[in-house]
């Protein structure tokens, strides 16, 4: 296939041009979970031909995931999400690489599979793994892409890189890890819409880095009400 043709739409942008699909197609981005966030994020990251994707998660796919996970069909229930999501992926396009983990990542295992890509994009729903994740790509000096939802709620920030006073931010900024972890998980209600708006700014914030146009959000956090369709950004301290 022609990748000038597959890609000439976004080619067209003055901010990518082809030199910037270059950069794409030579960028290695990690995926830590395939789920709501995770689908929009691994299905635009693989329609823009980004270079390689890897995909990590050890669930399987139930009924209850079909409401928002779009990567994903009713004849694929019980199967492993990162097989499943994998197939997908490749069907949509064939010339991305796609690494898949079927396995979480943990402080065993962070840093030797981080180690392996350039950007790393947030498709979790817990916090503890943010938190290993979030020290791993500090450690290795590696863009970490945040995003997470709750209900109608999203927000989304870039770690890991020096905003414009050289300053590197952290998820630590944003969250004590002893009071998030030790408190009454949040409530799993959710809208399929929250995890496509959101994810898809994650991937919006990946393509940026990894083309280098734009301004990503370093440094800062953006938040947006599904309910109210309000959305503001932070300036992190």
């Amino acid at each position: 296939m022609d990748s000038a043709e597959r890609y000439s739409r976004q080619i067209m942008l003055p901010e990518l041009g082809a030199e910037g699909q270059k950069r794409l197609s030579a960028t290695k981005v990690l995926l830590f979970g395939v789920g709501g966030l995770g689908s929009p994020i691994a299905t635009y990251l693989t329609a823009a031909g980004i270079g390689t994707l890897g995909i990590i998660d050890a669930d399987k796919v139930s009924e209850s995931n079909l409401q928002r996970q779009t990567l994903y069909c009713e004849s694929e229930v019980g199967t492993s999400k990162v097989e499943c999501a994998k197939r997908r992926l490749h069907a949509l396009n064939g010339s991305v690489k796609i690494d898949a983990y079927d396995c979480f990542l943990s402080e065993v295992n962070a840093e030797e599979i981080i180690s392996c890509y350039d950007i790393v994009v947030d498709g979790c729903d817990n916090f503890a793994t943010r938190f290993v994740v979030n020290d791993a790509c500090l450690a290795l000096g590696k863009p970490y892409v945040y995003g997470s939802i709750q209900g109608l709620n999203g927000q989304v920030s870039v770690f890991g890189m020096p905003d414009r006073n050289g300053k590197i931010h952290s998820y630590r900024d944003l969250y004590d890890e002893e009071e998030m972890i030790s408190m009454t998980p949040p409530s799993k209600a959710v809208l399929g819409i929250t995890p496509a708006v959101t994810g898809s700014v994650e991937a919006n914030q990946v393509l940026q880095i990894a083309a280098g146009f734009g301004e990503p959000l370093i440094g800062k956090l953006w938040s947006i009400d599904l309910r109210t369709m309000e959305s503001y950004i932070i300036e992190l301290p």
